[in-house]
Order: C-alpha cells, then sequence, then structure tokens
C-alpha cells in the first residue's frame, strides 16, 4: 500500500510529494494556510501561501513574513502536486485547500460553514475522492435557524434596551464573528461601539468589505454616550475591569454552543444567540455528500460521533488528532488569548 498524498505528522497536514503542509501547528519551511484564525496559521513558517483575501488578516496577526496570495480556483504546482484554494465560507479569505497528484484528489477543509452570511465568499462543493472535515458541532442536536432570524432578533434586542436606556454588549470573535455582527447590526437603532480588538482587525478589513461605522472606545470614553448604544466586544472582556464603564448595560453572546440548554447561564450571559461559523449536523452532512468522496477524516469536534455515523452510511471515515481546536479554542488575534 502506498503512502497516502497527505499525512498526519507531528508537525501538521503534509503533502511529502510536494514538501508542503496544510495548516501546520509547528514551524516549517512552506505552509499552504486555509484561514486566518490562529489554531490554523501560525507564526514561524518561512513562506505562507494562502488566499488574497487573507494576505492582510495574516500579516496583521503574524507581522514580517513572507506571504503570497492566490485566487479562486488558481492552479498552482509544487514538485508535480497540483494545489488549488476554494471558498470555505468559514469568514472572509477562509479557503479549502485541494490537493490532486497522479489522478487522486483530497480536500482540506480547515474550518468551513454552508449558510451564505454575506461577508464571506459563499462555500462551494469541490468534489473529491478524500475529504478532510472539521467537526465542531458534529452531533444532531445542533441546527442552525436561518441568519436572517438571528440578527431580527439580535436587533430586536439592542432596541428593546435602548428603550431601557441600558447599553448592549454583545460578545464575537474579534476576527470573523465580529465583523459578521457588524455587518448585520442595523445602525438605524443607535451607534455602534467597538472594543480595540475588534476596531483594529475591523480596520484592516474594511478595504475589503463595506461594515457600517463605529466608534472605538478608549479612555476618554464617557459612560453617558454608551447608553442605548450597541458595545461589540471579544470574550475576552466579558467579566474585566473594562465593562464598568458600561453600567447599565445587557450582555449577549453570539456563538454556536448557545444552542446547548444551559450555557448562557455558564458563561454568566443575560441572552445568548445561536450563530455559528461552523456547519451544523445537516451542513456537515451535505457536504461530505457533496463531494462524491468515499473516505472522510473528521479533524476536530465530535469526531467520534461524526465519523461513526458516517460509517454506518457506508462511508470510509475516521479521526485524526490535530491541534484545531474549532469554536471552543480559537485565539482572539488582538489579545493572543483564548477566546
Amino acid at each position: 500500500m502506498g503512502k497516502p498524498l497527505l499525512e498526519f505528522t507531528e508537525s501538521g497536514i503534509y503533502c511529502s510529494a510536494a514538501g508542503v503542509f496544510l495548516d501546520p501547528w509547528k514551524p516549517v519551511d512552506k505552509a499552504i494556510i486555509s484561514h486566518g484564525h490562529a489554531d490554523h496559521s501560525r507564526w514561524g513558517h518561512k513562506k505562507y501561501i494562502t488566499h488574497h483575501r487573507n494576505v492582510p488578516i495574516v500579516k496583521h496577526r503574524l507581522g514580517d513574513i513572507v506571504i503570497s496570495g492566490r485566487e479562486w480556483g488558481e492552479s498552482f504546482t509544487v514538485n508535480g502536486v497540483e494545489f488549488s484554494l476554494h471558498p470555505a465560507g468559514h469568514i472572509i479569505g477562509s479557503s479549502q485547500i485541494r490537493v490532486a497528484y497522479k489522478g487522486e484528489v483530497w480536500v482540506f477543509t480547515g474550518d468551513y460553514k454552508t449558510e451564505d452570511d454575506g461577508l464571506a465568499t459563499p462555500y462551494e462543493p469541490v468534489r473529491c475522492h478524500t475529504f478532510i472535515s472539521e467537526c465542531t458541532f458534529g452531533l444532531p442536536a445542533f441546527k442552525w435557524v436561518p441568519q436572517k432570524d438571528v440578527f431580527s432578533e439580535i436587533n430586536s434586542w439592542w432596541a428593546t434596551n435602548r428603550a431601557l436606556g441600558k447599553t448592549s454588549v454583545l460578545f464575537g470573535y474579534s476576527l470573523g464573528k465580529a465583523q459578521r455582527l457588524l455587518k448585520h447590526l442595523d445602525p438605524g437603532i443607535g451607534k455602534i461601539y467597538t472594543h480595540g480588538a475588534i476596531e483594529n482587525m475591523t480596520e484592516v478589513l474594511r478595504h475589503l468589505e463595506h461594515f457600517p461605522a463605529t466608534t472605538r472606545i478608549t479612555e476618554e470614553t464617557k459612560k453617558e454616550a454608551l447608553l442605548g448604544h450597541m458595545v461589540l466586544a471579544p470574550p475576552s472582556a466579558h467579566g474585566s475591569p473594562w465593562m464598568r464603564k458600561m453600567a447599565p448595560y445587557e450582555t449577549a453572546s453570539a456563538s454556536g454552543w448557545m444552542a446547548f440548554r444551559g450555557a448562557r447561564r455558564r458563561r454568566a450571559m443575560d441572552k445568548g444567540f445561536v450563530l455559528s461559523d461552523h456547519c451544523d449536523w445537516d451542513g456537515l452532512l451535505k457536504s461530505v455528500e457533496a463531494t462524491g468522496a468515499t473516505k472522510i477524516i473528521c479533524t476536530h469536534g465530535y469526531t467520534d460521533i461524526f465519523s461513526r455515523f458516517l460509517r454506518e452510511k457506508g462511508y470510509d471515515a475516521r479521526t485524526e488528532s490535530t491541534q484545531y481546536e474549532g469554536e471552543t479554542g480559537e485565539v482572539d488575534p488582538e489579545t493572543q488569548k483564548v477566546r
């Protein structure tokens, strides 16, 4: 039996025929990066290749690095192995990585979601023989409601708080979730203020997308100025001294984990909105089916449950250990704290 096209090593997913790693977690010579979250794009590689919309994100996070950008579907060859990037729909610039060699095709998804959020380039299924999939929310209990319904609920919550003279503090990761929230908040309700971590990342992305106007919260910002308005902040700000000037306020979290009963209470939030940048159970299953793949490798999340279900459906499915952590452990690009 020959060596597989992609191998799971102590440094990351490796294509030995090309001498290239995909989203490696240890420093390597050449890395193809799926997206900008810190568990997938790490410091220390000699050369980075990623989608051109992800280039400013990675450079903002990692500093002075050697990096080049590619377009969707643009084919590039390394030692006879053909690579191309395809939309993953997870966050701005997020890609699936297609690897083809001697008639064999593998696809590595990184992180992905199938719902078009109006911000990330929408997910496109890619035909392959072997599909490497995340399983962050790989349980039948996870079933997302349409985004438009979630944002109707969020904006209604904000309007109610404004009528009560309270500041609305909404928590979301500074890369990805915060911009998705910002894109769909209704600025007709009031002003949108931002924590510095979110403002810094949004400034990087404003030349790629249109966002409503925001105001950075500084030491000079008065508590009275925030009353009735919206504040976007990373989860790391919750319970910190930074929150003191928000009072009186209502807090909310936007996360797929809010689908779990008790999650809002455990996180000491007043409100929880079920909004994820990953697939739900049906999204994962439909994605697997659309690829036409017979071999499925599950990398992070509910891997055992999801792979077992796939085997029952007739797939050759297995799990592999990685250092990717999905929505549970992405690192905030600004604070470098686990989110």
